[in-house]
């Protein structure tokens, strides 16, 4: 029932109206060949354990594991995979696709209330036969996952639908990203500014800006992603339904002196209750 050329609704809003995520729209994963789908779940795992590591790095990791590439190639499906080491770099300042940058606000800052400060990443999901990617809005002080949402492309739509989902729940005072195209462009940041949001972005390359993110990508893939090796896009939208309600709702937090994200988020916010179900 959902017209993708609508003339007058656009995709985000049919599914509004009829009460279904857009990530639902998305039946299949994204397609590579095997020898690819092989080659960038090895450098994923790797990624998760040095993410510090380049392509040079990644090149002469997968030689030693048998597998004959070339930088050029583990360029490729590292750009594929949306990730880059994360020293620093050069011309941090530079713009990329004509985009505003904004700077990083978090550097002295103390966070100490859940809706100060929200922050947001996309990450790599290994399937079996293809790929997605993931989107997830987090509360920094609190570790509680507000929204997330998935898609087989690296476009903003997914990004700008998991922004409006988190919003409906309550406002941050700043909202920090990296610099990735689908958090500088202008659909995504007019967002935040039309809510009197500061918008804050990690330095180019790096992960630390944003390590409340970068944990959580950590946890769901040894968790979670690496153990199930789900196979469509159903059971893995259903499988992550069911992390990220254990991770919010049941996991203690040793950072939260063992209480649950979800216990600190609501207890600090309202009574009102809050659910990703």
């Amino acid at each position: 029932m959902i017209k993708p050329k609508h003339v007058k609704l656009s995709i985000r809003k049919q599914c509004e109206l009829m009460g279904i995520s857009r990530s639902g729209l998305y039946y299949e994963p994204a397609q590579t060949s095997e020898e690819n789908l092989k080659l960038m779940r090895l450098i994923d795992e790797q990624y998760i354990k040095t993410p510090y590591y380049g392509s040079p790095k990644m090149t002469v990791v997968l030689n030693k594991c048998g597998y004959g590439v070339n930088i050029k190639r583990v360029k490729r499906l590292m750009k594929v995979i949306g990730i880059s080491a994360i020293y620093p770099k050069p011309n941090t300042s530079l713009k990329r696709s004509g985009h505003k940058l904004y700077p990083y606000l978090l550097n002295g800052l103390k966070i100490s209330r859940p809706n100060q400060v929200w922050c947001t990443d996309i990450t790599y999901i290994r399937m079996v036969g293809g790929f997605m990617y993931l989107v997830v809005v987090m509360d920094w002080y609190s570790r509680y996952v507000i929204s997330w949402e998935l898609s087989n492309s690296l476009d903003s739509y997914f990004c700008t639908d998991a922004l409006h989902t988190a919003l409906a729940y309550a406002r941050p005072e700043i909202f920090n990203t990296d610099q990735g195209v689908q958090f500088t462009s202008e659909s995504f940041t007019r967002i935040l500014s039309a809510n009197n949001i500061q918008i804050s972005m990690d330095g180019k390359g790096r992960f630390l800006d944003n390590i409340m993110i970068e944990r959580l990508w950590r946890s769901l893939k040894y968790e979670d992603i690496f153990i199930k090796n789900y196979q469509t896009v159903d059971e893995l939208h259903e499988g992550l339904t069911r992390y990220f309600y254990a991770y919010n709702q049941e996991r203690p937090h040793q950072a939260l002196n063992y209480e649950t994200p979800y216990h600190i988020y609501s207890q600090l916010v309202s009574q009102r209750e809050v659910s990703l179900c």
